[in-house]
C-alpha cells in the first residue's frame, strides 16, 4: 500500500486533518466570514444573547443593520467576529512556533549528533533549558520582548527547541553510523552536504510529526498566555483574549468563554490525532506491522 493510501486509511489522521483543514479555511476566509469589524464597539449591545438582530453603530456614526449570531462581549463587540477572526491569529502562532522550533532546534540537533565536540556544550545548555518549566520561560520572554505576535512566536518556541534538539541528536547519532554515510565519508564527500543531503531526509518523518506536537502546544500556551493577560495585548482577537475577557462574567455570560473553547479544543484535538496518525504511518516498525 502507497503511503498516501496509509495516510488517508489512519482514521486520526482523516480526524485531523478534517478539522485543521475546517479551521485553516475559517481563518483565511475570515474577513468574508466575519460580519463586523472584531474591534469595533457599540455600548448599546454590551453582553446581548446569541441571535440578537439590532442597528449597530460604526466609528464613523453611520449604523448598519446586524445579527449577532453568538452574542456580545462586555464591551459592546460581536463575539461571532472576534472568534473567526481568533482563528487566524491562534493558528498563525502555532504554525510558526513550530516552523521556527523544527528550524532552529534541527540544526541545533545536527550539529550535536554530527560534531562530538560540540555536544557535550550545547546540550549541557539544552539540559538547562529544558530545566527551567516551559510556560515560565515564555511569560520571561514576552515580558522581555514585549507583547507582540512575532515576539510570542519566538517565546514559546524557545522552550520547545531543547526537545526537538534532542530528537534530532538522538536521530544523528544513529544515521551518522549508517552504510551509506560512512561511504559518504570515504569519499571524501563534503561534511555540509553528508548533513543536508543524506542525513536530514532520513530524519524528516519524526521532525514532522514532533512539529504537529509543537503547532498543537504553541497553540494552547498562547491560550493560557492570553488568558492569564500576559499574552497578546487585549485588542488582538485570539481565542485566549475572548476567553479571559468573558472569564470575570462567565456566572452570568458562560458563552463569552466556551464559544472560543468550542474552537479552540477541536484545533488542539485535531493537531495531535494528527500527529498521532503520522507517528503511526511513518514509523518503520508500524509500516512492518502493517504489511
Amino acid at each position: 500500500m502507497s503511503v498516501s493510501r496509509r495516510l488517508w486509511a489512519n482514521g486520526s489522521i482523516r480526524f485531523g486533518a478534517v478539522v485543521l483543514g475546517f479551521m485553516v479555511l475559517v481563518s483565511l476566509l475570515a474577513p468574508w466570514l466575519g460580519t463586523l469589524d472584531p474591534a469595533a464597539m457599540d455600548s448599546n449591545f454590551i453582553n446581548k444573547p446569541a441571535g440578537l438582530k439590532g442597528d449597530f453603530t460604526l466609528v464613523d456614526g453611520s449604523t448598519v443593520a446586524h445579527t449577532f449570531w453568538l452574542g456580545t462581549d462586555s464591551f459592546g463587540r460581536d463575539l461571532y467576529s472576534r472568534v473567526v477572526y481568533g482563528a487566524q491569529v491562534s493558528l498563525l502562532v502555532g504554525g510558526f512556533t513550530a516552523a521556527l522550533a523544527l528550524a532552529l532546534g534541527g540544526f541545533l540537533g545536527m550539529m550535536a549528533g554530527y560534531f562530538r565536540q560540540v555536544d557535550a556544550v550545547l546540550m549541557r545548555f539544552m539540559d538547562g533549558l529544558m530545566a527551567i518549566p516551559a510556560i515560565l520561560l515564555a511569560i520571561a520572554l514576552v515580558a522581555a520582548l514585549g507583547a507582540q505576535v512575532w515576539t510570542v512566536v519566538v517565546a514559546i518556541a524557545i522552550p520547545e527547541v531543547p526537545r526537538v534538539t534532542r530528537l534530532v541528536r538522538s536521530l544523528v547519532l544513529s544515521l551518522r553510523e549508517e552504510p551509506f554515510v560512512e561511504a559518504a565519508r570515504a569519499l571524501a564527500t563534503p561534511t555540509s552536504v553528508i548533513l543536508w543531503r543524506h542525513i536530514l531526509p532520513n530524519a524528516l518523518a519524526p521532525l514532522i510529526v514532533q512539529g504537529t506536537f509543537v503547532a498543537a502546544s504553541a497553540v494552547l500556551t498562547e491560550a493560557i498566555l492570553s488568558f492569564l493577560g500576559l499574552g497578546l495585548p487585549p485588542d488582538i482577537p485570539t481565542w485566549g483574549n475572548i476567553m479571559a475577557e468573558g472569564r470575570v462574567q462567565f456566572s452570568q455570560y458562560p458563552g463569552n468563554v466556551l464559544y472560543p473553547a468550542l474552537f479552540l479544543v477541536p484545533t488542539v484535538l485535531a493537531v495531535n490525532l494528527l500527529g498521532d496518525g503520522l507517528r503511526d504511518v511513518l514509523d518503520p516498525k508500524f509500516a512492518k506491522r502493517g504489511t
